[in-house]
């Protein structure tokens, strides 16, 4: 497994969130309606998968927020990722091609309601501030240690990651999800 440099490492997530905001920025030039149509019948809209990672961002800002107020450490120079947070980043991550390699479903309480009852505005409003939130967290997580600190994971509490991959898988699903965007995008607004 790699070894990451911590700083280093902070840094290539930042910029992951910030090419995540350049990307969400694009969207807001569409409509609500644009927003909300499907590709095809049982595929998610883009403000479904805004609704779906905004449900997650709110569990995991809330837990690494608490984690790092909570537990105070000095940061390392090298992180090295935990068997699971490795595993989990690279099963829910991007695609080099942009194409899903790994379909999954989501659990149920993760599933967006019905476009019609999402106000598209407000999802991507919502995910933008939770991209500015995960910055700061990021700033902070610079002076503490990444592998020390534990966050819950949102399927069960009893299973813990280490922050620095908390912070990876987290994004990682982000990024996977804006692939996703980009297909729902070339299908609709072709």
């Amino acid at each position: 497994m790699a070894t990451f440099y911590s700083e280093q490492l902070l840094d290539q997530l930042a910029a992951d969130v910030r090419q995540i905001l350049l990307q969400t920025e694009s969207l807001k030039t569409y409509s609500s309606e644009v927003l909300r149509q499907q590709p095809q019948a049982g595929s998610w809209s883009v403000t479904e998968v805004l609704a779906h990672l905004n449900y997650y961002a709110r569990f995991y800002i809330d837990a690494m927020e608490t984690q790092l107020n909570g537990h105070q450490t000095q940061p390392q120079e090298k992180f090295q990722p935990g068997w699971f947070g490795n595993y989990f980043t690279k099963v829910i991550g991007p695609s080099s091609d942009g194409q899903v390699r790994n379909k999954m479903s989501s659990p149920a309480d993760s599933r967006p309601l019905s476009p019609e009852s999402l106000d598209p505005q407000a999802e991507l409003q919502e995910f933008i501030d939770h991209q500015h939130q995960v910055l700061n967290l990021l700033k902070i997580a610079r002076s503490a240690n990444l592998g020390k600190i534990r966050v819950p994971i949102s399927l069960t509490r009893f299973i813990r990651l280490k922050l620095g991959d908390t912070f990876r898988f987290v994004i990682a699903h982000e990024q996977r999800h804006f692939q996703q965007i980009a297909r729902v995008a070339d299908v609709v607004w072709a």
